[in-house]
């Protein structure tokens, strides 16, 4: 064998379990025919937050007199803004080859493909194929933009996440299809840049898989911002022919057909599993993904899948936790399998939002006799002092155990402050043990710990 282990992919999964399996001493290579960092690094969560970044400072300066500081003219250099974020990116992507360097992983160049027990075919830039072996396989190849047949993407006027993130020119108008993380997440910056922003969204809320209360907090600061939203509203179709796209939606009062110079397609990812070996090697596929086992073997001897490929949220922290969940199981650390009810996420829209575990609804659906505890940023001296008081905080306890059962946070650095939450659920935390936990004052944390009291009749300043 050339190596224990073979990863093709070297995204926020392939690349933290190559680390992984080299600490633990395993002979570990990972394919990749792109940059290293997979979509995360280079085209996704990275340069997004640089981008995000940008506008928030923008937002700041336009504001500046409410802080007490005067500034004039104030605009957005929007070529700079992209290289800014591309060079982050690029930076964090020469990390990462620093990392393998340190760690003794080997960058196999090229496109990975399984074609036969233990053998890894990788095919290089020039056509020139070379197979390696290893005792282990784990495919982590990630996802792409998700294309529907009525909004085709053309990467000019009908574009992905790839191509928002490396416009030549701010667009005047834009119309975001999708209110997941990735369309509000452009939505909000575009918007602040100074573009005409609508959403469609087929859902009734914004940011559908939160809690009601967040996504309608989120919606009137949206609103706020001028941006437009349409709820319960599909994209029927996308005329391009023009010099501005005539976009034909149906909504709740019937047929509208907008305009707009661009269009942007967030209607979610599509695992990548084209020419990997899984229909050769006969890897058992469920609803679209590579089917695996707690600790993410396939129905092949030797074979593992991890990160957007596999089912699960499609986070970049979930795709690491995965990855060294598999490699320490194949190292025989028996780990534990991931709890999947308390995987944090994070919109780092402006509000950001954050939330584990279950919301409200799907706590009282669940059979839960719940006591939920909310506490207002408009309560917090922090949040005042920083002109950050929009949002709050929500907490779902069991009523009967006290047990933390889910956090829904919106507001300034909610993103920052969820991890608190995650550990509390990790630990079985009850809410009484929130309360007598003691936050630092002045804090926007301190909302947790009130919100906790909220819960139980304890609540000190609302």
């Amino acid at each position: 064998m050339n190596y224990d282990i073979i990863i093709i992919g070297s995204g926020p999964g392939g690349y933290v379990a190559a680390i992984r399996a080299s600490q633990l001493g395993m002979k570990t290579a990972v394919v990749e025919k792109a940059e290293l960092g997979g979509i995360c690094l280079n085209w996704g969560c990275i340069p997004t937050k640089s981008l995000l970044k940008s506008a928030q400072v923008l937002e700041y300066m336009q504001h500046g007199e409410d802080y007490g500081v005067l500034a004039e003219n104030v605009h957005p250099d929007f070529d700079k803004v992209i290289a800014r974020s591309r060079s982050v990116a690029d930076g964090m992507s020469k990390g990462i080859q620093f990392l393998f360097k340190k760690n003794n992983i080997e960058h196999l160049q090229g496109f990975g493909k399984i074609v036969a027990k233990n053998s890894v075919e990788v095919t290089d830039n020039d056509g020139i194929k070379k197979v390696y072996q290893a005792k282990h396989i784990i495919l982590a190849t990630g996802a792409r933009s998700r294309q529907l047949p009525n909004i085709k993407q053309d990467g000019k006027k009908i574009i992905g996440y790839r191509e928002a993130l490396t416009l030549t020119e701010l667009p005047k108008s834009m119309i975001v299809v999708g209110s997941g993380a990735i369309g509000t997440e452009f939505a909000y910056f575009y918007s602040t840049m100074g573009t005409e922003v609508t959403i469609v969204e087929f859902m009734p809320n914004l940011v559908p898989l939160e809690d009601d209360e967040v996504s309608k907090t989120l919606a009137r600061s949206f609103k706020k911002k001028k941006i437009k939203i349409l709820l319960e509203s599909t994209v029927e179709s996308v005329d391009t022919s023009d010099e501005k796209c005539k976009v034909t939606v149906k909504t709740k009062k019937g047929q509208e057909i907008l305009e707009a110079e661009i269009v942007l397609s967030a209607v979610g990812i599509t695992p990548n599993l084209e020419g990997i070996g899984i229909e050769e090697m006969g890897i058992v596929l469920e609803k679209g993904k590579v089917k695996v086992d707690d600790f993410y073997r396939t129905n092949i001897d030797g074979v593992y899948a991890i990160g957007d490929i596999v089912h699960g949220p499609a986070l970049a922290h979930v795709a690491s936790a995965e990855g060294i969940t598999c490699v320490e199981e194949i190292a025989g650390h028996h780990p534990q399998p991931i709890n999947y009810k308390s995987i944090p996420g994070c919109t780092y829209t402006n509000p950001e939002v954050a939330s584990v575990g279950m919301t409200e609804q799907q706590a009282i659906d669940a059979g839960y006799e719940i006591k939920v505890g909310k506490f207002p940023f408009t309560a917090s001296g922090k949040a005042s002092a920083a002109g950050a008081k929009d949002g709050f905080v929500k907490l779902i306890f069991d009523a009967k155990y006290g047990e933390l059962l889910g956090g829904h946070l919106i507001g300034a650095n909610v993103t920052e402050m969820i991890a608190e939450l995650v550990v509390a659920m990790k630990l079985e935390t009850t809410g009484l043990e929130l309360i007598k936990s003691i936050h630092p004052h002045p804090t926007m944390s301190e909302a947790i710990m009130e919100a906790a009291a909220a819960a139980y009749g304890e609540v000190i300043h609302i």
